[in-house]
């Protein structure tokens, strides 16, 4: 079995999105031996944000803007393509995704960016389009500085949790499961409960 643990934190060490994340990766290989488990990080090692010049590696038919690309751009390219190899090939996908301006870091959005390609992710069909990566868990590690639950007055500026699914839901990934720790910049005694509280369901999760 194959584990895929992508953090896009930039806070290094003080991210608890990382905490997480590395608390459900732990609990996957405890629970399966001889689990192997691939690594990216997306703020050590960002892959580029499209360009035009990169644009036709992942729609193809489109034009491209230089007869021939530069090292920079064969790079970014490359970089890409292995991303979304190392997405097919997991089992699980473990992603480590803070919420930031009520929304996903920009690395993150820059490797969603990469899997999204025609062919391989997703299809469109007479029928409309259809997911081609399903079969996959993915574990979305979710942090954020206040309360966004449906029930709070904050909900409806929640676009973090709901582009996800969607996300993974259009490339065909049905189990979809969030651990989420949030109200993180309300002090540190609710910081501190909602870390302790997520991570106490890290084994439930695990085990589903």
């Amino acid at each position: 079995m194959k584990l895929l643990h992508v953090d896009s934190s930039i806070l290094g060490d003080a991210s608890v999105s990382r905490q997480l994340s590395a608390a459900v990766v732990e609990g996957w290989r405890t629970a399966v031996p001889g689990l192997e488990v691939l690594r990216r990080d997306l703020a050590a090692e960002p892959i580029p944000h499209l360009d035009a010049r990169q644009l036709p590696a992942v729609k193809p038919g489109l034009p491209a803007v230089e007869a021939e690309p530069d090292a920079e751009t064969r790079a970014a390219i490359a970089l890409g393509a292995a991303a979304l190899e190392e997405f097919l090939a997991a089992d699980v996908v473990v992603v480590g995704a803070p919420m930031y301006n009520f929304g996903i870091p920009s690395q993150l959005k820059a490797w969603i960016d990469r899997l999204a390609v025609a062919g391989r992710t997703f299809a469109y069909t007479e029928a409309g389009p259809t997911g081609l990566a399903g079969g996959k868990k993915v574990i979305v590690a979710s942090s954020r500085g206040g309360l966004y639950r449906p029930d709070t007055p904050q909900a409806a500026v929640d676009f973090q949790e709901p582009y996800l699914r969607a996300v993974f839901g259009f490339f065909g990934i049905a189990d979809v499961s969030f651990v989420r720790a949030e109200g993180l910049a309300l002090g540190a005694e609710a910081r501190t409960a909602a870390l302790e509280a997520a991570l106490g369901s890290v084994p439930e999760l695990v085990a589903a």
